[in-house]
């Protein structure tokens, strides 16, 4: 059948109050922009009205401004889930607007699949292709859109000629069967192809294509710095030592790294250690750096959900893609962070804490324990499946007015049970095979700022010492107490609690 051309605005029309939508995309990459953009449109003209319009929004992770900020302004979301780093929506949920639903990454899919969440009543995907017997060839991101395009009952598609047609090809798309009639993930090396490359949809419910010419909104990150290199080299000059010692195979094992400038720092670490061979990565997203590493051969391949790279780099990217073709994948988020497929092929994960405390246990989400900065993303989706956990973080923050390193975190994301190593640019706190009182000793050693390591030393004197995990409840948050007291946690009297 024919395909149906429409404009943004009219393909916004058909999104009604009170309507779930589900999104393409993973990170700003690959999701939509010019619908919600309009959508942010109609729903201020409906408030200024009178009229109530909101709509519940299921995501593979974060998007764009013209997606997760334009309608966050325009306070037209209800509900959301999972995962987001746009400040303005950050503010609305932390104003209590939004009903905001942090999920790890790798269960998104499956959980609206379970209908845990509702009904998919519309699904907007972008596209770099799309043919009229219902063929979708996504663009820069694999996310939830195998799922959402086939639990909603209309589907719109932003065919977006920024997006290269090279791009076809790049994606394994596979969506597993749903329990009892779960199989395994046939994945045994991250190069392998289990799938299709496009989304096979009834073209009955493509009620609209949008012609669009509209970059990614690509987030740089800050250059490498002597802290966040200092990081870097912690992280490789561990994992080195650790294959020296033969707890790494020779070969080296397939890597997950988060995202932003320290996760950037430690892939240049180790891409530049001549000690490492060189590597794959089974990971969410791929960023410029490891795009970098790909051309100099020290990353032999990428499976990513996300090519999270400046629009430059991607066009770079296409531009190269006889070269790029075999070296790198995209997949569903719940196949790039399927915690089967880690745990089988032994990926060290590499992820970034915004505190930890000196038990190792992690928090990954909420600043002061209550304020949400982005979602645990799928840090815990590797984490708790990894061959061995890595957590970094400065030591301090705020010029030194936050330890990093507290005595119990305000907000529990990864347990110590999952946590196997703790870095920061002081050092490293391997805390595999140590009990709780000496999993504190080493990361107060080897990976507290100088400013802080008396007053957890300190802290440990409150507590009985005898127990399997010493805590002086009454003083656990003091350092949190502080810091919201006067401002810097260095302040902190633990008299006041003896």
């Amino acid at each position: 059948m024919a395909l149906n051309y429409i404009s943004a605005a009219e393909a916004a029309s058909l999104i009604k109050h009170g309507y779930n939508i589900g999104l393409s995309g993973f990170t700003p990459a690959g999701t939509a922009k010019a619908v919600t953009a309009e959508l942010a449109k109609i729903a201020e003209a409906e408030h200024t009205a009178g009229r109530p319009f909101q709509v519940g929004i299921f995501t593979g992770a974060s998007t764009g401004d013209s997606c997760d900020g334009v309608l966050s302004r325009a306070k037209a979301i209800r509900y959301r889930a999972p995962y987001t780093t746009n400040t303005d929506f950050r503010k609305a949920v932390n104003n209590g607007e939004i009903a905001y639903n942090d999920i790890h990454l790798s269960q998104m899919a499956q959980e609206l699949r379970y209908g845990f969440m509702g009904k998919v009543d519309v699904a907007i995907i972008e596209a770099c292709e799309v043919t009229e017997d219902g063929k979708i060839y996504l663009t820069a991101a694999g996310g939830i859109a195998p799922t959402v395009c086939r639990l909603a009952e209309r589907i719109i598609v932003e065919l977006n000629a920024a997006h290269s047609k090279a791009a076809m090809g790049l994606h394994d798309v596979y969506e597993p069967l749903d329990p009892p009639c779960r199989r395994e993930i046939p994945i045994y090396k991250p190069s392998d192809r289990i799938g299709s490359t496009y989304i096979k949809v009834d073209p009955k419910k493509i009620v609209g294509v949008v012609e669009t010419n509209w970059p990614d909104e690509a987030r740089s990150f800050a250059a490498s710095d002597p802290l966040t290199d200092r990081i870097g080299r912690n992280v490789a000059d561990f994992l080195a030592a650790d294959m020296k010692r033969g707890i790494i195979p020779s070969t080296f094992l397939p890597l997950q790294s988060g995202v932003g400038n320290i996760a950037n720092a430690v892939l240049s670490a180790l891409g530049h250690d001549k000690t490492i061979p060189p590597f794959e990565m089974y990971t969410e997203v791929i960023q410029n750096s490891v795009i970098g590493l790909i051309r100099e051969g020290r990353i032999k391949f990428g499976s990513a959900c996300s090519l999270t790279v400046t629009n430059d780099c991607l066009q770079g990217i296409y531009d190269d893609m006889d070269f790029f073709r075999d070296k790198l994948v995209l997949r569903p988020s719940e196949i790039s962070n399927s915690p089967e497929v880690v745990r089988r092929l032994g990926i060290i994960s590499i992820n970034t804490a915004i505190e930890a405390d000196i038990y190792g246990n992690v928090n990954s989400t909420h600043i002061g324990g209550t304020r949400m900065m982005n979602g645990i993303g799928g840090s815990g989706d590797f984490t708790r499946n990894a061959y061995i956990s890595i957590f970094t973080c400065p030591s301090v923050a705020k010029e030194g007015r936050i330890s990093a390193i507290v005595p119990m975190v305000s907000h529990h994301d990864h347990s110590e049970h999952d946590v196997n190593v703790i870095v920061t640019e002081q050092g490293v706190a391997d805390l595999r095979g140590k009990s709780p009182k000496e999993r504190a000793q080493a990361i107060i050693e080897h990976c507290v700022h100088p400013d802080y390591k008396n007053i957890l030393w300190d802290y440990l004197k409150l507590t009985d010492g005898k127990s399997q995990t010493p805590h002086a409840i009454q003083a656990a948050l003091g350092m949190h107490a502080e810091l919201a007291k006067s401002g810097d946690m260095r302040n902190t009297d633990w008299s006041l609690y003896a």
